[in-house]
């Protein structure tokens, strides 16, 4: 299979301000980057993605496919992304069928930098079937000591989220952006295209093994896009909302939140983390009254 041409058109992620703090003394500071890419589908203008830019071919194959736009891979011609006009120009091979009437509902979603998504959120969530998996507690608390070693845009600029792909304790790749949403569409892309690519090592990789962990909290689009990827099992630092819980326990997906230190909490599935507590540690000393 052909994959699709892509531009390699990466944008500086973040720039130099000057700040005062409350002592009056001036600092010159990094903030991170945010600028729009407009993506054109076959010259028909799609949507415009506020984004940091570090990985925007990706972004935007991650976009299409969570979207449910774009069926296959072989279905795209090339990606091409062009900072100086911030456009994407999305090449098909035979147009996006009824891409009009598809695009006409828009939901607006909890992401950061307002996120959307087209169409019903629980459109295909009975045709998703995710693969038997487990993950160990020692695994869990690599993933987090994992990031919590990984040099960051987050450490040095703040005000970003960050998502990462693993495949047992093994980072595969991490990417920033201003919106988690924006994140996992890029982590989608990439994946999308090393699992068609026979050159890759994750050539038609079985998703069974990867972990998904991400900043933000796991709303209903994160869990949903964690799951059209193929991956059971889904880490965060922050919390869960109501829809995130529900679409996670109806798809069989582990949702873990609130992973810090040795500290976590499994909302849902819970056989699929094999539980090793005594890693944790004693448990911490309660005040008498």
């Amino acid at each position: 299979m052909a994959l699709p041409e892509l531009s390699d058109s990466r944008a500086p992620l973040t720039r130099e301000i000057e700040t005062v703090n409350e002592r009056g003394e001036r600092a010159r500071i990094s903030i991170p980057a945010e600028r729009p890419l407009t993506v054109y589908v076959d010259k028909r203008e799609l949507v415009t993605l506020m984004t940091l830019g570090a990985h925007p071919e990706w972004l935007v194959l991650g976009y299409l496919r969570n979207q449910r736009l774009v069926p296959a891979l072989a279905d795209i011609r090339s990606v091409t992304v062009d900072w100086d006009v911030g456009a994407a120009a999305v090449k098909t091979r035979a147009g996006i069928a009824r891409l009009k009437e598809r695009t006409a509902r828009r939901v607006v979603t909890t992401g950061c930098g307002q996120g959307s998504v087209f169409g019903g959120l629980m459109d295909e969530i009975e045709s998703i079937a995710l693969p038997e998996a487990a993950m160990t507690q020692a695994q869990l608390y690599g993933i987090v000591n994992a990031i919590r070693l990984q040099e960051s845009t987050y450490k040095s600029a703040g005000s970003v989220h960050g998502c990462a792909l693993f495949r047992g304790e093994q980072m595969l790749l991490f990417v920033e952006d201003v919106g988690r949403h924006n994140a996992i569409d890029t982590i989608a892309g990439w994946l999308w295209l090393r699992q068609h690519d026979p050159a890759s090592p994750l050539a038609g990789a079985d998703p069974a093994s990867f972990v998904f962990y991400t900043t933000g909290r796991l709303t209903s689009e994160m869990v949903i896009k964690s799951a059209q990827m193929g991956v059971p099992i889904v880490v965060s630092r922050s919390g869960i909302t109501q829809m995130g819980h529900e679409i996670a326990e109806r798809l069989g997906l582990c949702a873990i939140g609130r992973a810090t230190n040795k500290h976590f909490l499994c909302y849902t599935a819970p056989q699929r983390l094999v539980l090793q507590p005594e890693l944790a540690g004693p448990a911490p000393l309660r005040a008498v009254a």
